[in-house]
C-alpha cells in the first residue's frame, strides 16, 4: 500500500527555521515574483488529508528532491511553480515535518493549539493563541 503520508514528511533538519545549504538557493532572483498566501505561524490544514500545522518557512517554488516529487502519484502531484510551506504537522497518530504545495493547503479556523515538540524552539505563542516567532529567531 501506498504511504500517502510518507509523502509529506522530510529529513528532519537541526535548525528547521533555517535551511540546510543544499536547500539555500543562489544566484539571481527570478524575475517573476511569487507572492506566497499564507505566512509564516500560521496554522493551515491540508486540502485532501486529515493534518494540520504551523508554517514555519515558505519556499517561493519547489525545492525538495526529484526523487520526492516523484514518488508523489501524477494524478494528484502539484505544480512545482507555486510556493511550497514547511509545516510543523500533526494528525490524529503522531506529529511530523511537513512539505506541501500552496494549492493543497486551506486555512485551519480550529483554534486549538498544534502539539508539535519543535513549535516552542521557533514560536511564542501570544495571548490571543496566535504563533509568533521568537525574537531570537527574526532575521
Amino acid at each position: 500500500m501506498f504511504d500517502l503520508f510518507g509523502l509529506f514528511r522530510r529529513k528532519k533538519r537541526k535548525n528547521p527555521a533555517k535551511p540546510s545549504t543544499s536547500q539555500r538557493r543562489s544566484g539571481p532572483p527570478s524575475a517573476i515574483q511569487i507572492q506566497a498566501k499564507y505566512k509564516i505561524g500560521q496554522v493551515v490544514k491540508h486540502r485532501m488529508f486529515p493534518f494540520r500545522g504551523v508554517i514555519f518557512d515558505v519556499d517561493p517554488q519547489f525545492a525538495n528532491s526529484d526523487e520526492w516529487y516523484n514518488a508523489i502519484p501524477e494524478e494528484v502531484r502539484p505544480r512545482k511553480d507555486q510556493p511550497y510551506y514547511h509545516l510543523f504537522a500533526e494528525n490524529d497518530q503522531t506529529h511530523y515535518l511537513a512539505y506541501v504545495s500552496e494549492g493543497n493547503l486551506l486555512p485551519d479556523d480550529n483554534h486549538a493549539l498544534i502539539d508539535h515538540p519543535d513549535i516552542a524552539s521557533i514560536f511564542d505563542i501570544s495571548e490571543a493563541g496566535h504563533y509568533v516567532m521568537r525574537t531570537d529567531m527574526a532575521n
